[in-house]
C-alpha cells in the first residue's frame, strides 16, 4: 500500500480536527464554581447555616469540625482539578467522581446543607458520569521539578487560606491578635501545632486547628506523590530518531530552511507511517507546538500530520504550528482543518545576486569598511575543519556573550554548537589581533553559526559579539558569509526571520489608513521588549526575498494560550525554578541534557524575536 492511500484510508476512519464539546469546559466551569462554594463556606462561619438539626445531637463534635475543614480541603482540590477537567484529562475526572460524593458528606456531617451547592454537586456528578466518554485524555509529560513547584504554589495558596480561616474566627480570649500573631498561628498550625491566638469555643478551636492542620497535610501529600510517582519525562529525541531525521534532511533538506532544526535534542518526533517523514514538536502548557514544516517526502507529509493529530486528540493538546512555510500551511489547513496566520517573513539572500556595490548597499558598504579599517578580520569555516581547542573557545565565548540570563530559542535555533555529528555546520568568526588582549577568548570578537539547508544553502542559527567590539560586527560578518559562501558551495542563506514584517512596511508607506498606522505603532511600541522593528530593518539592509512564515491553529480563542506557549518555548517566559534552587532540590530533575556531555547547549537568542544575539 503506497503512502498516499494509506493516509486516504486513515483520513477516512479517523475526524477531521474540530473543537473539542462545550460540556468538558462546562464541567470544569461548574467544578471551579463548588470548589470556590466549599471554601468559602468552610471558611466564613457566617455562611454555615444549619439545616439539618436532627443530625446534631448523635454526632461528636469533633466530627463536623473535621467535616467543616474536610469542605476547605475538597474545595482546594475542586478548584485544583477544574482545569483537568477543562482538558478532558481522564484522572481529573476519577478524581473528581470521588470528591463530589464526599464534599456533600462533609455538608451533612457538619451541619450544614446549601441547596445551591448540592443542586451544582449533584448535577456535575451525573453530567461527569453521563459524559464519561469525553474524559478520556492521558496525562501529560511531566518532570520531578514539578513537585517542587506544587511546593511552592500550594504553600503559598494554603497560606493566604490559612490567613483568611483565622481572620474570619475572630473570637479570641485575648482580643485582637496582632497580624504577626495570626501569621505565627497559621505558620504553626499548618505543621500541626497550635499558635499564639486562643479561641474561647473548644468547637472553633478546632475548626482552625483541624483546617490548617488538613491545609499542611494536602501539601504533604500531594508532593510527596509528584516525588514518588513514575517519572513520564519530556520526551527527548532519541538517538535512533536523530539517524532517521538525518537520513530524511539528507534527501529532502533542501525543501525548508528549518529542516535541520527538527534535531534539536529537546523536542520529540512522530513520523508517518511508512517512515518518509516526520513532525518534530514539543508539549508546553498542554500546547503541542510542533516548528517549521514536516520533514520528508511532502507525498508522505499528511500521514505524519495525521498522526501528530492522533496524539493531540489522545492527550487533549492543542495542536499548533510555528514557523511552516506557505506549502505547509496549505497542506496543514487541508489535512486538518486548522486554521492559519501569517506570522511575518524570513529574509533570504542568494549568494550570487549578492554584492556591496549601488545606493541601496552605501550604509552597510562604509560600516564593513570603517571596522575592518579598525583591524578586524574573518574566516569562514565548515565546523568539521575546527580542532577541539578553537571548537572549546567559540561555545566559550558564545555562552559568556548572551545578552540573557536564560538560554532562548526554539523552532529556530539547534540548541548547541560543535558536536561531531554537527560537521557540516558553517562557522564565520571575527578576529582582532592586539598585544596583551585582556579577553579570555583572545582576539575573538564574534560569531555566527549557521545550519545545513540542503546541499547548497545555510540557516543562520546563532548571531554573537563581544559587547566590547566595535559597531557593525554583525554586518561585517554577514558579509563575510554572504560573499565567501561560494566558495564552500552554498547558493542560499536564510538570515533572520522577522515577525509582522509586511505590517511594518505597509505602515510606513506614504497614504497608509489608520488601522495599518496603528498596527505598526504598536510593534514599534512592543520592540522595546522583542526585536520585530529592529530585526526587520537590521535584515532589510542585505536586500533579501522575502519568505513569508505561518501559524497554524485550531480557534482565534486559541491563540493567546498557544502565543503564551510559544513565549514559553522560545524562554521569553520562564515557569521553572531557578537553576540555583533547583541544585539545592534533590528530588527535582534536571533539564534534558546533551548525550554528548562536552558539548553543552549554547543557544540562541529567539525565534520569535529573529536569530540575533
Amino acid at each position: 500500500m503506497t503512502e498516499s492511500s494509506a493516509t486516504q484510508d486513515s483520513r477516512a476512519r479517523l475526524p477531521r480536527f474540530t473543537p473539542s464539546s462545550k460540556v468538558p469546559a462546562l464541567v470544569g466551569t461548574v467544578g471551579a464554581v463548588i470548589g470556590l462554594l466549599d471554601l468559602a463556606t468552610g471558611i466564613i462561619p457566617q455562611l454555615r447555616h444549619s439545616r439539618v438539626h436532627a443530625w446534631a445531637g448523635y454526632l461528636p463534635g469533633a466530627v463536623s469540625s473535621i467535616a467543616a475543614a474536610a469542605s476547605i480541603i475538597l474545595g482546594l482540590l475542586m478548584l485544583m482539578l477544574a482545569h483537568g477537567l477543562k482538558r478532558r484529562k481522564r484522572r481529573a475526572w476519577m478524581a473528581a467522581v470521588a470528591l463530589l460524593p464526599a464534599g456533600l458528606l462533609a455538608e451533612v456531617l457538619h451541619h450544614r446543607v446549601s441547596i445551591v451547592n448540592t443542586v451544582l454537586s449533584v448535577g456535575l456528578l451525573v453530567v461527569l458520569l453521563t459524559h464519561r466518554s469525553q474524559f478520556t485524555a492521558l496525562s501529560d509529560p511531566r518532570t520531578r521539578w514539578r513537585a517542587a513547584f506544587n511546593f511552592v504554589v500550594l504553600s503559598v495558596v494554603s497560606f493566604g487560606i490559612g490567613l483568611l480561616i483565622v481572620n474570619a474566627h475572630p473570637n479570641s480570649e485575648i482580643g485582637n491578635p496582632s497580624f504577626l500573631d495570626r501569621v505565627m498561628t497559621v505558620f504553626y498550625g499548618l505543621f500541626g501545632f497550635g499558635g499564639p491566638v486562643h479561641y474561647v469555643h473548644d468547637r472553633t478551636a478546632d475548626i482552625v486547628g483541624y483546617s490548617l492542620g488538613g491545609l499542611g497535610f494536602l501539601i504533604l501529600l500531594s508532593t510527596a506523590y509528584l516525588v514518588l510517582r513514575p517519572e513520564h519525562p519530556t520526551a527527548v529525541l532519541s538517538p535512533e530518531d536523530e539517524e532517521q531525521i538525518r537520513g530524511l534532511l539528507d534527501r529532502h533538506g533542501r525543501r525548508d530552511s528549518l529542516g535541520h532544526f527538527a534535531l534539536r535534542r529537546d523536542k520529540s518526533v512522530i513520523f508517518s507511517p511508512t517512515g518518509k517523514a516526520a513532525v518534530s514538536y514539543r508539549v508546553i502548557s498542554g500546547v503541542m507546538l510542533a516548528s517549521g514544516d514536516p520533514i520528508g517526502d511532502v507525498e508522505a507529509w499528511p500521514g505524519a500530520i495525521e498522526r501528530f493529530m492522533e496524539e493531540a486528540r489522545a492527550h487533549a493538546w492543542i495542536p499548533a504550528v510555528v514557523g511552516c512555510s506557505e506549502t505547509g500551511g496549505e497542506v496543514w489547513t487541508r489535512e486538518t482543518g486548522l486554521d492559519a496566520l501569517e506570522l511575518g517573513d524570513e529574509a533570504i539572500v542568494e549568494t550570487a545576486a549578492f554584492s556591496l556595490s549601488g545606493r541601496a548597499m552605501r550604509n552597510v558598504r562604509q560600516m564593513v569598511k570603517r571596522v575592518e579599517r579598525n583591524g578586524y578580520s574573518c574566516r569562514m569555516r565548515r565546523v568539521s575543519d575546527l580542532d577541539e581547542a578553537e571548537r572549546a573557545r567559540i561555545r566559550s565565548a558564545a555562552a559568556d556573550w548572551r545578552g540573557t540570563d536564560t538560554e532562548r530559542g526554539f523552532s529556530m535555533a539547534l540548541g548547541r554548537f560543535g558536536d561531531p555529528e554537527d560537521g557540516n555546520c558553517v562557522v564565520v568568526t571575527a578576529h582582532k589581533t592586539e598585544e596583551n588582549d585582556p579577553s579570555p577568548h583572545g582576539d575573538l570578537k564574534a560569531v555566527l553559526h549557521f545550519v545545513p539547508w540542503g546541499d547548497d544553502g545555510i540557516s543562520l542559527e546563532l548571531m554573537r559579539r563581544d559587547r566590547s567590539a566595535d559597531a557593525g560586527m554583525n554586518e561585517l560578518l554577514i558579509v563575510h558569509a554572504l560573499q565567501n559562501a561560494q566558495e564552500l558551495g552554498i547558493a542560499r542563506v536564510s538570515l533572520n526571520f522577522a515577525m509582522f514584517r509586511s505590517a511594518l512596511a505597509r505602515g510606513e508607506r506614504i497614504g497608509a489608513g489608520p488601522v495599518l498606522r496603528f498596527w505598526r505603532g504598536l510593534l514599534v511600541f512592543l520592540s522595546r521588549w522583542f526585536q520585530i522593528e529592529s530585526l526587520y530593518k537590521f535584515n532589510a539592509k542585505f536586500q533579501p526575498t522575502w519568505e513569508p512564515r505561518f501559524m497554524v491553529f485550531p480557534t482565534h480563542r486559541d491563540l493567546p494560550r498557544i502565543g503564551f506557549a510559544v513565549m514559553q518555548a522560545e524562554a521569553f517566559i520562564t515557569l521553572e525554578l531557578p537553576a540555583r534552587v533547583r541544585r539545592w532540590i534533590p528530588f527535582v530533575s534536571r533539564e534534558p541534557q546533551q548525550r554528548d556531555c562536552a558539548h553543552p547547549e549554547h543557544k540562541r537568542l529567539s525565534a520569535v524575536g529573529g536569530r540575533a544575539a
